[in-house]
């Protein structure tokens, strides 16, 4: 697994050691940030299913300040700060051990608005609508944030308001979806 552009281009990253977690493919990647981008002029990213944090880091290298990179599993922990170390990047870089939800909870106390969100949770985890929905109602997204939903074709999520489904493209059995947040005018 590589860094595919950007500073870090070529950089190899660390794979997590275990099967608990499913890390994004350097073609998927590639086609995702083609997607998406594939350079960002700053911005503060959440990639709250990090994994070995290969899509947060990505997003780094393409330009992005800050990155919460969030994962459960205590082995994709420990493999994200390796990674985030051999960069450099520890100042830019906040890695937390935590749930999804809790990362959430705590984020909104923090009053940390997002540009860019990842999300590539465990396949079947049906939780994306209720992600988008806390982060709406908690403030989280700065209008025009981009959101990217990794996820079999089956868990497609229907896109509503207040997001506009900008693209959506299927490879394999993988599903990537990208909405902009459209933060509603008072």
């Amino acid at each position: 697994m590589r860094v595919i552009a950007g500073k870090f281009k070529s950089r190899q990253l660390k794979s997590v050691d275990s099967k608990l977690t499913r890390p994004t493919t350097d073609k998927n990647k590639e086609n995702l940030f083609n997607m998406i981008g594939p350079y960002f002029d700053g911005g503060i990213c959440l990639d709250l299913f990090a994994g070995s944090g290969g899509l947060g880091i990505e997003a780094m290298s393409r330009g992005m300040d800050e990155l919460y990179s969030i994962d459960k599993q205590y082995r994709a922990f420990l493999t994200i700060q390796e990674n985030v170390k051999a960069l450099h990047i520890e100042d830019s870089v906040h890695i937390y051990k935590m749930d999804y939800s809790k990362a959430l909870l705590k984020l909104s106390q923090e009053n940390i608005r997002f540009d860019l969100v990842l999300l590539d949770p465990p396949y079947r985890m049906k939780v994306h609508q209720k992600i988008l929905d806390f982060m709406v109602e908690h403030h989280m997204l700065d209008d025009q944030c981009m959101i990217v939903i990794e996820d079999l074709k089956e868990e497609a999520i229907e896109v509503k308001e207040p997001f506009v489904l900008k693209k959506q493209q299927n490879y394999g059995i993988t599903s990537l979806q990208i909405l902009i947040y459209k933060e509603k005018e008072s």
